[in-house]
């Protein structure tokens, strides 16, 4: 299977698109594109973020990468035997992941780091093929309400069934064990709401579901 990549050329949002014209124009050296899944595809876990930060991801290309979210995250997978290589916030950091797939719901940076429902449900195709060519899926980690949404309705299932919480764990139909987060968000850390260990707690649970013997 074909993975969805998207390019500078996607128009699908008109809000994203014209945001994404404007960084252009403003910073024209960054990467201002939609920012596509990042790992191997034959992975056992799934994580799902929310888009893509303005001088993160949207400036480097690589999911969580030269943002405040990336530090914690990239600490966990080291941490996790799930990359090699020293994370030094850029893309050609020669970081690379292993046992896991990063991927976003909205694959452009949206105003304010908040994109609206018709722009969610639109990139929600890519997403769904992302889950789709993972077929050696055995864990998935939803980063906050929004990622956790998108990723239950493009499996097809609702979140009453399967409610958001941080660390809740759910057993999907299709065998996946799913571990919703709060998000590694700057505002997260610093207010205490998700700990290092609270997020250490999520990747336990799925690199064990994931037959990885997590720490």
């Amino acid at each position: 299977m074909t993975l969805p990549h998207r390019d500078a050329s996607c128009r699908l949002c008109p809000r994203l698109a014209e945001f994404l014209d404007d960084a252009r124009a403003k910073n024209p050296d960054w990467h201002n594109a939609p920012v596509n899944g990042y790992g191997p595809v034959d992975a056992p876990i799934m994580l799902v973020g929310l888009a893509p930060g303005m001088r993160g991801a949207n400036r480097t290309g690589r999911p969580f990468t030269g943002d405040f979210a990336g530090d914690l995250l990239f600490q966990m997978l080291d941490e996790f035997g799930l990359s090699t290589g020293e994370y030094q916030s850029r893309p050609d950091d020669g970081v690379e992941l292993h046992h896991i797939r990063i991927v976003n719901a909205v694959r452009c940076v949206p105003p304010q780091n908040k994109p609206i429902g018709a722009e969610i449900n639109t990139c929600r195709q890519f997403l769904t093929d992302d889950i789709n060519a993972m077929t050696s899926m055995k864990a998935m980690i939803t980063l906050g309400r929004i990622g956790h949404l998108s990723a239950l309705k493009a499996l097809g299932l609702r979140e009453k069934d399967y409610p958001f919480g941080h660390a809740a764990t759910h057993d999907l139909p299709n065998g996946v064990k799913l571990i919703a987060s709060y998000h590694c968000s700057r505002y997260n850390t610093q207010t205490g709401r998700l700990t290092t260990d609270m997020f250490r707690d999520v990747f336990k649970k799925a690199t064990q579901a994931a037959g990885l013997n997590g720490k």
